[in-house]
């Protein structure tokens, strides 16, 4: 299973020891202050490479020897895994899933009860300032000149800059306010507003789009679609962001990445099966993969190479148990997803699984009730107490890509062998960052509550969605807000979208839209307004005192 990556980026991000350091960070009584990263003094073209896998494998693994290690200190180094700290601030706190175990910092965030001491909130925090510190210290490797040819080098920096983007984009997301540091900081950093951060990053994703390589990257590297997504993401939320709404720059970028996509179902860029797009073997889907590029920008993971307790790994493990019928009164079995491992800690709440209808290919593997689980969360930590959501697996397509049960799945276990059970500890299945299906439902949102761009278009993009999904198509009077924001839930479930699709529509706060267990209730409860923002952590307004802390905490 992408054995042939084994000597390319995963690898050389586990090898990577070129000396560059996280030493801003140390125990969780510290504050991870925005680092000047000390760079070794010299180099040859292959350590300047290992140097870009490095920024780029921050995404996927915790630290660089193993799942058990971490760049961060005093974190556990599953919790603390980019993608999967990012999950905790962006799903738990929803409608789309609780985590049954009250783990101290956890069930705050899945109950809305956090404040500015959560260990989880500051794990985020630091989790994407290490980020950005090992870009900006990859940035000035190259400024400070190193072998390799220029047009490489050029190519090799803007990648650099497009993925400490994507950390600033999620400061601006989760934290609003945040220290700013770039390549040419010195000192103390500064704290920047929002808007500022915001029209920072506008600008740096606009230069770097412009310059930007238009050519099909290696497997594993970010191609311009994938830099043009996230800018269109950022102008989606622009009014929660700065006040100002920004549909028509949105919808820009999105047609211009829509235009680069002509293939899969029905000439719309599309896997032809949503849930092949979520298997040990959608490498295929990715940039340089070779296959239908949906998957714009992604996390590649190995389960031999590019180990995590993040990431996929988590999605799937914690989404799945061991039950029998003789034992739980309910069945559910790690090797019908190609995992040899299972948590069985994550499930979704009533409120998410009321949006999808019987025949939607999201859901299809669900446990529901003919599993022995129920729709409703009456039981906090009683598993099936709640339907199992199944979305990340680590089975392969069916053969000759075929939508071919097999083992109680969707897919194959086995291409050359569909009996056989697959049974890996860590997942192959890649995470997708941003996929074109979102492009697809952030140009009809735009049409639907901006008012801006064509209509039809905006109708036909859904129903490319739709379709593949096997649901009826809309027709024009389906077009209406409520009716795009669950669309998203159903086709973006578990991507990180679902906490700044519910604020952008002013359902996350308040009482307007109320799910099990929000605010700590089991009907659901109001939360403040100021809980559309998490607090920047205690210890660094303790560390810095010259910064603000967010209003209400």
């Amino acid at each position: 299973m992408k054995s042939y990556i084994n000597k390319s980026l995963l690898a050389l991000a586990l090898a990577f020891s070129l000396g560059m350091t996280t030493s801003c960070t140390g125990d969780l009584d510290q504050v991870p202050e925005d680092p000047n990263v000390t760079t070794a003094p010299q180099f040859d073209a292959e350590q300047v490479r290992q140097a870009l896998a490095k920024c780029y494998a921050v995404l996927g693994v915790s630290g660089q020897d193993g799942p058990g290690s971490s760049d961060i200190k005093g974190l556990d180094n599953g919790t603390g895994q980019y993608m999967r700290a990012l999950a905790m601030m962006n799903e738990y706190p929803t409608d789309e899933l609780m985590w049954i175990y009250k783990d101290a910092g956890v069930v705050d965030l899945v109950t809305n009860t956090w404040g500015k001491d959560n260990v989880n909130i500051f794990g985020t925090y630091n989790r994407l300032y290490v980020h950005i510190a090992i870009c900006n210290d990859f940035i000035r490797v190259i400024d400070g000149g190193c072998p390799g040819e220029p047009a490489d080098l050029a190519q090799y920096r803007l990648e650099a800059r497009a993925l400490r983007a994507l950390s600033y984009y999620w400061v601006i997301d989760v934290f609003g306010q945040g220290s700013f540091v770039d390549e040419n900081t010195s000192g103390n950093p500064k704290q920047w507003s929002r808007i500022d951060l915001f029209n920072w990053l506008e600008s740096e994703l606009k230069d770097i789009i412009a310059n930007y390589s238009t050519a099909t990257p290696v497997y594993g590297r970010v191609g311009v679609d994938g830099v043009r997504a996230l800018l269109a993401r950022l102008y989606l939320n622009a009014k929660v962001y700065t006040g100002e709404e920004r549909y028509a720059d949105c919808q820009a970028q999105c047609e211009e990445i829509i235009k680069n996509h002509k293939d899969g179902l029905n000439g719309s860029g599309l896997v032809p099966h949503y849930m092949y797009v979520f298997c040990g073997d959608n490498d295929e889907y990715l940039p340089g993969g070779g296959g239908v590029n949906e998957i714009l920008w992604g996390v590649p993971l190995d389960s031999e190479y590019a180990q995590s307790y993040g990431v996929t790994t988590f999605l799937s493990a914690a989404s799945i148990s061991n039950l029998t019928w003789q034992d739980n009164n309910a069945y559910m079995n790690q090797l019908d997803y190609g995992m040899g491992a299972q948590w069985g800690c994550m499930h979704a709440r009533k409120e998410f699984s009321d949006k999808f209808t019987e025949g939607d290919a999201r859901w299809s593997m669900w446990c529901k009730e003919d599993n022995g689980f129920i729709r409703e969360n009456t039981d906090f930590s009683t598993f099936t107490n709640g339907y199992g959501v199944v979305k990340f697996t680590n089975l392969l397509k069916g053969v000759n890509g075929e939508w071919s049960p097999a083992n109680g799945g969707i897919y194959s276990a086995d291409p050359e062998n569909p009996t056989a059970a697959r049974s890996e500890a860590f997942s192959d299945s890649d995470y997708p960052v941003f996929r074109l299906a979102d492009v697809y439902l952030m140009y009809a949102e735009c049409n639907i509550v901006g008012n801006v761009g064509d209509a039809a278009k905006a109708r036909t993009y859904v129903n490319y969605v739709r379709e593949r999904a096997g649901v009826p198509a809309w027709s024009p009077e389906d077009m209406t807000s409520d009716n795009i924001l669950d669309e998203r839930c159903r086709e973006m479930y578990w991507e990180n979208t679902r906490r700044s699709d519910l604020i952008r529509f002013d359902k996350f706060t308040g009482s307007n839209y109320l799910w099990s267990w929000k605010n700590n209730i089991l009907e659901g409860g109001s939360i403040p307004e100021h809980m559309k923002l998490f607090p920047i952590p205690s210890s660094v307004i303790t560390a810095q005192p010259e910064f603000n802390q967010n209003p209400g905490y």
